[in-house]
């Protein structure tokens, strides 16, 4: 196997979501244009997420490579005046989505793992993991306000940027999962 020179190797092991991400996000910081960093993830949603993030903010993805039970995902950094994308501006909390839920010209999609989603999902709401949202575009009724969640807002926020982009009427769901007092199901 092929060595991957990196510049600084970051140990995320452990961590959950949205832990990676903000690790990275710090990390980032201190590389100059160009550089590599190794970010070591046990996370299985983390290769998804640190894509989405990567593309959102100008920062080169460049793959994952799977090592034992590690996750080692290769990030360069943005060279030029790239710069983050600043976070999606509509944003409602849970009780506002508890109030909509059953309404028809409403939908409630969860950009969470499939696992995650299996586990604890609001009872109406559709799976698809932010890291498929590109290539399963077509199931989203565009027809209707879409109402993204995640755990805790961040993924969700990056799937509001993407869907807003193809004019999508969607709005961010924060706090998320991580703190929903309403009824869920579970699909396992």
């Amino acid at each position: 196997m092929q060595t991957i020179k990196t510049d600084i190797v970051l140990d995320a092991r452990g961590l959950a979501c949205p832990m990676p991400i903000v690790r990275t996000k710090k990390t980032m910081k201190t590389l100059e244009p160009g550089q590599v960093v190794e970010v070591q993830a046990t996370d299985k949603g983390s290769t998804a997420d640190l894509r989405a993030w990567a593309n959102s903010t100008g920062n080169q993805y460049l793959g994952t490579i799977e090592d034992g039970d590690v996750l080692r995902h290769y990030v360069r950094k943005a060279s030029g005046n790239d710069q983050e994308a600043p976070a999606f501006q509509k944003v409602v909390n849970n009780e506002t989505v508890e109030a909509v839920c059953g309404n028809a010209d409403i939908m409630i999609l969860d950009v969470r793992e499939t696992a995650e989603y299996a586990f604890s999902h609001i009872p109406s709401a559709v799976n698809i993991p932010l890291g498929e949202l590109e290539e399963r575009i077509e199931e989203l009724d565009s027809s209707k306000t879409i109402y993204v969640v995640c755990r805790t807002g961040n993924r969700s926020d990056l799937a509001c940027q993407q869907l807003d982009a193809k004019g999508f009427n969607v709005q961010n769901v924060v706090p998320g999962m991580s703190d929903w007092k309403y009824d869920t199901n579970q699909t396992v």
